[in-house]
């Protein structure tokens, strides 16, 4: 048994130690939220924040994260009302909507270490999310919008 937090809630897994978190989050505990993108850590699709900090769950094993909190995109908010999440609906990022969780957690670990970051900052920052419909201007955008509307 693996105990961690997820979400504000303690949870203890029975799995080995060295499965990825991704499927813990995904296949144990239904959270589907998080998703595969390639399983090499190269395209963000996955990330999480693990103690506040972004992570690719696709590569961080569950024994990774013993004694440790785990934020997916279901507990960055409970109602979809963080910043980012109205930022995304008012800016229109979304086209397939495929890597926008693991965009959001990247961009939400952005806005806690520097609420009022530059364009280059930001471009810095989510460099390694992947978005295969290219909204990358709009999600620049969306990243503006919630660190001035905050």
């Amino acid at each position: 048994m693996t105990a961690f937090t997820i979400n504000g809630q303690a949870v203890n897994v029975a799995t080995e130690p060295d499965t990825p978190l991704l499927w813990v989050i995904r296949e144990h505990l239904k959270l589907t939220g998080t998703k595969f993108g390639c399983g090499i850590a190269q395209c963000g699709a996955c990330t999480v924040h693990v103690d506040g900090e972004p992570m690719r769950s696709c590569q961080t094993f569950l024994e990774d994260v013993a004694g440790r909190k785990v934020t997916t995109i279901e507990g960055l908010s409970p109602d979809s009302s963080h910043p980012l999440q109205r930022a995304w609906i008012a800016e229109q990022v979304p086209q397939c909507g495929y890597c926008q969780s693991g965009q959001i957690m990247q961009a939400a670990a952005l806005l806690a270490a520097t609420p009022n970051p530059t364009r280059e900052q930001i471009v810095d920052h989510m460099d390694g999310n992947i978005c295969r419909c290219g909204t990358y201007v709009r999600i620049i955008s969306a990243i503006q919008r919630a660190a001035r509307e905050g």
